[in-house]
């Protein structure tokens, strides 16, 4: 019998341990409430006799109460469940000292891959990290029901973002940024009027966006449309400066010549700003603001003329990229861009193709932008088209109190995962056996998402006013609470999911895939669809389905599983779980394919999703490339490119970057081995997690696909 620990682990049952347990209770009681041996043994044989294959530590315990209770032991049974409270205490006491002294030594290393943006080196980023590890600990101990933790801890969820549930703030964003803009804001204390130029609002926005990434821990994004308004003013202001000096001096289309002269290099500048900015500002999370810059050219917005030069601009300068410390360009973090794709430029001869041309070459070289497709977004969101809040995560439809669709000034609360492989494992094929554990599961997910709400309900505008009070979010009073807009579906809190390839592949022998598989797959996914309309329908809180929630939660699952349960074949033995929907890497399925296959799952996984399509290096071949963006406009709402475009930031080497002899990358020319300085590529499988030795002793890549 296997004896199944508070953490998840698995260890052989050892009788003695109860013996002792029980006998040190013994000690404390007076000689006509011991035990006798002969009790304590009954006690033991009353467990291994249930003849079950693994026991959890608590059902052990609870046993040893009921029978000593039965027993009529009481004042043991009152000493021996104080004694289980104390050791409970001394497991939970100081669970951050190892973490953080590990940190401090720069030896936590799931810390550090856990969010590849955050140097865990440097001083200032360490200090949110052992804020973090601070949050986690009294969050396990205090703030979360066992239920939900042994859950976590045992892999059968995840509760995301454990480092910040101490403090009530949320997940990401739309930035409200016309609000901002128009109407003004304040930082600091400090009034900051509507801008009256393009730069000068361009360096408001990126004073918006590094406060507000501050107070929130996921993503936020910013429509550059509102920036349209005030390029025009920049025009307005020189053509009035222009003709009020020269008029009678110089020609009209002098004038007009000066005006685009003064009105471009103000553009640049501006673009600049916010590139510069972004990557050079840090947060107080100990990073770049994780910021995605949505870039939508809509023939219906008025000022659609300066939003496509301020989108071509942006596309400009990330194509050349940014210099780093030795001057060479290399591709910045941030901001992500996200490119939408219309009939005006869908590269079927439409006005703004060659915007989308540039597009394709800066995907080629840089990796963004990603491709929303309009038409398909419309087809799913009621006719709407707008930018998820960071990378992934989607907004449901909201109407305001006037009836029009409101996008911007809208969060996300929070994100629970499901591990759907695990549930696999443990049906062994039995569907009846699959539901029922589903069914348990999603309960508890309903649970966490619900700890998650409410850690926010009471939540005073002041902890946070550039959201609550001055416009990113809302414009509330001081001292109101922020209640009203977690309830009527104006925010979204996601169920994630990790493995629908693998949990198919444990429950139908095939691929999702696989029209078989296929069958199964959806019928999931329809199930997590349900559950949280029906949840959105009872509770009023905008419950979603959100794929893709997170890489590291892949490897995760997958290491929990194998620590668990051992090696399974084409399951655990990967070393990582596909991402939601996903199809798996080493399936040999064309681009073109796999975007049609995974359209339909991102339908119903409207609270989240994107597609990745991994491409060789394309910088010589754009006219594939492009014939693929035109595939994505007309099948698939969201997709990225990975494309193997290896280099390094120190030397600017652009060739593949490889790993040497002692398990490090190092780039073959100036011998860099800062893998934080590489931009080494999700190469030809995907895995992105650690190497080894294989029998022939040469450099080998787990997911055994690509071998080095």
């Amino acid at each position: 019998m296997k004896v199944v620990k508070r953490d998840g682990r698995h260890a052989e049952y050892d009788r003695n341990k109860i013996v002792v347990a029980i006998s040190r209770a013994n000690q404390e009681v007076k000689d006509n409430d011991k035990a006798t041996e002969e009790q304590i043994y009954s006690i033991v044989a009353s467990i291994e006799n249930r003849g079950m294959d693994e026991v959890s530590v608590e059902d052990i315990q609870d046993i040893i109460e009921e029978k000593l209770m039965a027993a009529g032991k009481f004042d043991l049974a009152k000493k021996y469940i104080i004694y289980r409270y104390t050791r409970a205490l001394v497991r939970k006491s100081n669970t951050t000292d190892d973490s953080i002294m590990k940190l401090i030594r720069n030896e936590n290393r799931e810390l550090k891959e856990e969010n590849s943006n955050k140097n865990a080196t440097l001083a200032s980023t360490q200090r949110d990290y052992i804020a973090g590890e601070v949050s986690k600990d009294l969050t396990k101990r205090m703030l979360l029901p066992e239920k939900i933790v042994k859950a976590h801890e045992q892999g059968a969820i995840h509760f995301h973002d454990m480092d910040y549930f101490l403090q009530p703030i949320f997940n990401c964003c739309l930035v409200n940024i016309k609000d901002m803009l128009d109407n003004g804001t304040v930082m600091n204390g400090k009034l900051i009027e509507s801008p009256k130029s393009f730069h000068v609002a361009c360096t408001v926005v990126t004073q918006i966006i590094a406060a507000v990434a501050s107070s929130q821990y996921g993503g936020q994004s910013v429509d550059v449309a509102h920036l349209g308004k005030y390029l025009r003013r920049s025009r307005e202001k020189y053509e009035k400066n222009y003709h009020e000096k020269f008029d009678g001096e110089l020609s009209d289309e002098m004038i007009d010549r000066l005006v685009k002269e003064r009105l471009l290099d103000e553009l640049r500048s501006g673009v600049q700003t916010i590139q510069y900015q972004i990557n050079t500002l840090m947060t107080t999370n100990g990073q770049s603001p994780f910021v995605t810059l949505f870039l939508n050219i809509d023939e219906n917005n008025e000022y659609v003329e300066e939003i496509a030069m301020i989108v071509e601009e942006i596309l400009r300068q990330r194509l050349e990229g940014i210099k780093n410390e030795k001057g060479v360009y290399v591709t910045p973090a941030f901001p992500k861009l996200i490119y939408v794709l219309d009939e005006n430029n869908c590269l079927k001869g439409g006005k703004y193709d060659y915007i989308t041309k540039l597009a394709v070459k800066c995907s080629a070289k840089r990796m963004y932008p990603d491709y929303i497709s309009a038409k398909k977004m419309r087809e799913n969101y009621e006719g709407q088209v707008f930018s998820c809040m960071g990378c992934r995560s989607f907004l449901s439809p909201y109407k305001d109190e006037n009836g029009n669709y409101q996008w911007e000034g809208r969060f996300n609360q929070g994100v629970v995962s499901l591990n759907l492989p695990q549930i696999g494992i443990l049906a062994a094929g039995d569907e009846e056996k699959f539901w029922e554990i589903f069914e348990e599961r999603l309960a508890i997910c309903y649970q966490a998402l619900m700890c998650r709400h409410r850690a926010l309900e009471g939540t005073l505008s002041d902890v946070s006013p550039i959201h609550w009070q001055y416009g990113a979010i809302a414009r509330l009073k001081k001292g109101e609470t922020i209640d009203k807009l977690l309830h009527g579906n104006y925010s979204t809190i996601s169920l994630g999911y990790i493995g629908i390839y693998e949990v198919t592949k444990l429950m139908t022998g095939v691929s999702h895939t696989d029209p078989k598989g296929r069958a199964f797959a959806m019928k999931v996914m329809e199930r997590l669809r349900q559950a949280t309309d029906v949840w959105k329908k009872n509770t009023g809180i905008g419950f979603a389905v959100y794929g893709t929630p997170a890489e590291s939660l892949c490897y995760r699952f997958a290491r929990i599983d194998k620590e668990r349960f051992g090696e399974i074949k084409d399951i655990t033995d990967k070393g990582y779980y596909t991402n939601s929907y996903h199809v798996d890497v080493r399936e040999k399925i064309s681009a073109f394919d796999k975007l049609t296959f995974e359209s339909d799952f991102q339908r119903i996984s409207s609270g989240g999703s994107i597609s990745y399509v991994e491409i060789p290096n394309m910088r010589h071949n754009l006219k594939a490339l492009e014939e693929l963006v035109k595939f994505i406009y007309e099948n698939i709402q969201y997709a990225e490119f990975n494309t193997k475009s290896d280099y390094c930031q120190v030397c600017g080497y652009d060739g593949e970057i490889m790993i040497n002899d002692k398990n490090e990358w190092e780039c073959p020319q100036c011998h860099n081995k800062d893998h934080a300085k590489m931009n080494v590529t999700r190469r030809t499988c995907g895995y992105l997690g650690e190497n080894f030795w294989n029998a022939g002793k040469t450099r080998e890549i787990k997911a055994r696909v690509l071998h080095i």
